[in-house]
């Protein structure tokens, strides 16, 4: 439960958890693709895994040094990771990620023959 309620008002409700930055997860005749929003972040920060058809996306933002007194922070800080199951077979030879203004683009290509096929009904004899 506190994980979900993280999830959707923010802040650190449980420090020490990774929390969840916001992502789509789009599929397309060829790829799945998966844009994640992972503003100030720099790409060598941030780890991105897959394992058969499941993505982890994970890294930390860390703490700013401040001068000065912080009478309200909302921005998130500590780990981060987003997990998800891809619908179909992927081909992790060939997948790709782009970091540009803070939003990061994963395009992960359909294993060849992945695609729907149909299957005609006969008839027995």
């Amino acid at each position: 439960m506190g994980t979900l309620l993280e999830s959707t008002v923010g802040g650190g409700l449980a420090r020490g958890t990774a929390w969840t930055p916001f992502a789509d997860l789009t599929e397309f005749d060829d790829a799945y693709v998966i844009e994640c929003e992972l503003p100030g972040m720099a790409r060598q920060d941030i780890d991105i895994e897959l394992d058969e058809r499941e993505v982890t996306i994970s890294g930390e933002y860390t703490e700013q040094e401040r001068q000065g007194t912080l009478h309200r922070g909302t921005r998130r800080t500590g780990r981060f990771e987003y997990r998800t199951t891809l619908p179909g077979q992927v081909d992790a030879e060939r997948v790709t990620a782009t970091l540009r203004e803070g939003l990061l683009t994963v395009r992960i290509p359909k294993a060849a023959g992945a695609g729907t096929r149909r299957i005609e009904v006969t008839t027995e004899q």
